[in-house]
């Protein structure tokens, strides 16, 4: 494919998949079974990548009922989970190999 029309059909992808992030991926870590920063506000009405990464030496599983992903992060691995986009409201997420660890997704303003 010339180069030309793979700089056309890149942006047309997006745009039909309909996969309009946010300017930079949120970063959470899990640190000690507990998720840093335990609660990120991000924009109402936007698709957003978090970024989750486990420093522990014991796997995690990053759960929420609030935003309907699961997904297991390994032992000193990282995943990434997109949400969103989201209406305005507070949406928990915890580890569900160990429940007391939790966070929240605030979601206000935006478009």
């Amino acid at each position: 494919m010339p180069r030309r029309a793979r700089l056309f059909t890149a942006p047309l992808l997006l745009a039909v998949t309909g996969l309009a992030l946010a300017a930079e991926p949120i970063q959470i870590e899990i640190r000690g079974q507990a998720f840093t920063p335990a609660e990120i506000a991000v924009p109402a009405g936007e698709k957003l990548e978090l970024i989750i990464r486990n420093q522990d030496e014991l796997p995690a599983e990053f759960e929420s009922y609030d935003l309907s992903r699961e997904i297991v992060v390994p032992a000193h691995g990282q995943v990434k989970v997109y949400i969103g986009p989201l209406e305005p409201g507070r949406y928990r997420f915890f580890n569900d190999f160990h429940q007391e660890s939790q966070g929240w997704v605030v979601a206000g303003g935006g478009k």
